[in-house]
């Protein structure tokens, strides 16, 4: 039982983090049991459980995840599957990548959440043991490789070895596969057998043990974001959920200071027969009768734990690079402030699509190994992500087209311009084509500037069409009189 429980001594330094970040990312009940708020000198249990029912959590933890998955996973990557497009095994994991209905892209985009919050996960291919002669016969028993998703806290020891040719490889992954109160299964992956125990209490049963059919772990570690020890991650949140808890607790002090001010406290002797009504009473034990009084705390400090929190929300804005994303007021930054913003979002919104390409990259590898195929496939993540701010960016171009600029190429550009930041791709290219086709204000065509010149009496029929290499018309050798209104005389 020793060595089925046996955890790695990183595991046993980042489990009680792990549980902190997965518990500021869940909230509700969860971040409520966690039990974050700083108790009271002379709290009893019953005062600081009612404290927890009341204070509300601003979860920003979460907000910060899914901003991110958000932006990576707006334009979904793209897949060259090379002679393996028609595969139906290849098809059907992209349909049903985990054996739970989830397709390839939501399994990812899953994955990378979670990663983002632990800082890490194992993604592990399997395929199940199921004698088949050929493969129609897998096809038509569903058999083929699925992936399964294991969070930090149920792998509990694994092992790196630095392999002849330099690279590092995975030599063993013990993982808890699930747990029912004194009940749990593990399975030991090594590099040549699989082993599955069950453990009922203190004893450890091998239930089943099997050859490794591929001679590698078919274990994949997604990164949130790399740290210096190897199958450890860095959680997006680290920061961010400590400063959550600091608001945490403020947001109580909120809470407690609003409902004492509302409903000061009572203080009278045992003797004295009173009710606070709302508010709590305090009863002072003495053998001289005391007046009874209202003890009610000054609402002044309220003010101050409110813009406390103000900066701290600022501070998360600040570190997760999300000032301009997050704002809910007025934007008081330069327009280089923004920009550079923008950039540093964006290089680490770049960076974590590199590893999700990366992890991919290698299940597919291992998908290539089940199947006993050679892989061709090619992933690509975005490595750009379109962070712009268009409300400012569209002010701009409206003060530049009403700037005075007379070049109709600038004109043209402008609403180039425009049309690009309102309009979708579909819509983009005829309205750039309309754009080139269309007159500017100030551009005419030949004949409507004769037909103006002739309107207005500046020149004859005969003198346009003596201009264009026509013959003379009858009648046309005389500019068009322009007759003048008659002014109506007033009355005498």
């Amino acid at each position: 039982m020793d060595s089925i429980s046996k955890t790695h001594d990183v595991y046993n330094l980042n489990a009680p983090k792990w549980e902190f970040f997965l518990r500021s990312y869940m909230g509700g009940n969860d971040y409520r049991d966690g039990e974050y708020l700083l108790k009271y000198i002379l709290e009893d249990k019953t005062e600081y459980q009612k404290r927890l029912d009341l204070t509300p959590l601003d979860n920003h933890c979460k907000n910060v995840i899914n901003i991110y998955s958000s932006f990576i996973w707006r334009l979904p990557p793209t897949r060259n599957f090379g002679d393996l497009v028609e595969d139906q095994a290849l098809k059907s994991f992209l349909k049903d990548a985990d054996m739970d209905g989830r397709s390839l892209n939501s399994f990812m985009s899953e994955a990378q959440m979670w990663s983002g919050v632990y800082g890490h996960v194992w993604l592990i291919m399997d395929k199940p043991a199921v004698i088949a002669n050929t493969r129609a016969d897998e096809l038509a028993q569903q058999v083929r490789p699925y992936l399964t998703l294991i969070t930090p806290e149920n792998v509990f020891d694994w092992n790196y070895e630095r392999s002849a040719n330099g690279r590092y490889e995975l030599t063993m992954l013990k993982v808890r596969e699930w747990i029912d109160d004194d009940r749990s299964f593990y399975r030991i992956w090594e590099k040549d057998t699989i082993k599955g125990y069950e453990v009922i209490g203190e004893e450890a049963k091998l239930i089943e043990k099997m050859d490794n059919p591929l001679g590698i772990i078919p274990a994949v570690c997604l990164y949130g974001n790399r740290s210096p020890i190897r199958g450890i991650g860095h959680s997006d949140i680290t920061d961010v959920a400590y400063m959550q808890r600091a608001i945490y607790n403020e947001l109580s002090e909120i809470e407690q200071l609003i409902r004492i001010s509302n409903h000061p406290s009572l203080v009278k002797s045992v003797d004295t027969d009173a009710g606070a009504g709302a508010g709590s009473v305090i009863e002072v034990s003495d053998t001289d009768s005391i007046k009874p009084y209202l003890l009610q705390p000054s609402g002044g400090n309220l003010d101050a734990i409110r813009a406390s929190i103000t900066d701290k929300v600022e501070a998360i804005n600040r570190m997760t690079h999300m000032g301009a994303v997050r704002a809910t007021d007025a934007q008081t930054k330069s327009g280089v402030a923004l920009q550079t913003e923008f950039q540093l979002l964006n290089a680490k919104l770049s960076e974590k699509a590199d590893l999700l390409e990366l992890a991919e990259e290698q299940l597919w590898n291992l998908f290539a190994m089940w199947q006993g195929i050679t892989s061709e496939i090619m992933v690509d993540y975005p490595d750009t992500f379109d962070l712009r701010d268009y409300g400012t960016e569209l002010e701009f171009l409206q003060r530049a087209k009403a700037s005075g600029v007379n070049s109709p190429t600038f004109k043209k550009g402008v609403d180039k311009a425009i049309a690009e930041l309102v309009l979708s791709d579909d819509d983009l290219a005829q309205a750039t084509m309309e754009i080139e086709e269309a007159k500017t204000m100030g551009e005419f065509e030949d004949a409507q500037i004769y037909k103006y010149h002739i309107d207005s009496g500046v020149v004859s029929k005969n003198e346009v069409r003596s201009d264009l290499g026509l013959e003379a018309v009858s009648g046309g050798d005389s500019p068009i009189e322009m007759i003048q209104p008659s002014q109506q005389s007033g009355g005498e």
